[in-house]
């Protein structure tokens, strides 16, 4: 007989739909793996971590070399941040706000856009863990804060303090400002 078994990442316990012969296991809501499973049914629908399967049930397990991606970014989601990023000439994703950055990272950036008089604006990233999660999608960026000058992607930490030290932050900003 098949089963679907899902792992629930808080209880660490395993659930089976009786249905399907798919084993989905979601790691950090993310990543989906596809396996097919057979067991022989136990009584019990719910199985603990710490189950010991014995020589009964004969447990076969076969991977699918396939992997698939569970997307935070949703559609709907896309929309809105496309939205947010074209209707504001500068805007910095971060930790915390502009008026108190939860992340050293995110103060820099901050400062080296107040330090150049910059009109930007900021969402925080930790009001909304689906927008957080999107955002990576949404940038091919893995990282915090992320700043977006003009509708694009500019870059992170890094890419903003090494723009600033050359001087083409500056220039980009000015031409943001300007269009």
């Amino acid at each position: 007989m098949s089963f679907t078994w899902c792992v629930n990442p808080v209880s660490s316990q395993l659930q089976f739909n009786p249905t399907t012969s798919c084993f989905h296991s979601h790691v950090s809501g993310t990543t989906t793996t596809t396996s097919s499973l057979s067991l022989l049914p136990r009584s019990s629908p719910l199985l603990s971590q710490n189950t010991v399967f014995h020589s009964q049930p004969k447990l076969h397990i076969k991977r699918s070399s396939t992997t698939t991606r569970c997307s935070a970014l949703t559609p709907e989601l896309k929309t809105t941040l496309d939205k947010v990023v074209t209707s504001n000439k500068i805007v910095l994703f971060m930790k915390g706000t502009r008026d108190f950055p939860q992340c050293g990272f995110s103060n820099t950036v901050v400062q080296i856009l107040k330090s150049m008089n910059a009109s930007f604006e900021t969402v925080n990233i930790l009001d909304n863990d689906m927008v957080r999660q999107g955002l990576k999608e949404y940038s091919s960026w893995p990282t915090f804060p992320q700043l977006y000058i003009d509708g694009e992607f500019f870059g992170g930490c890094d890419i903003t303090v090494e723009a600033y030290k050359n001087g083409e932050l500056q220039e980009v900003v000015e031409k943001a400002m300007c269009s």
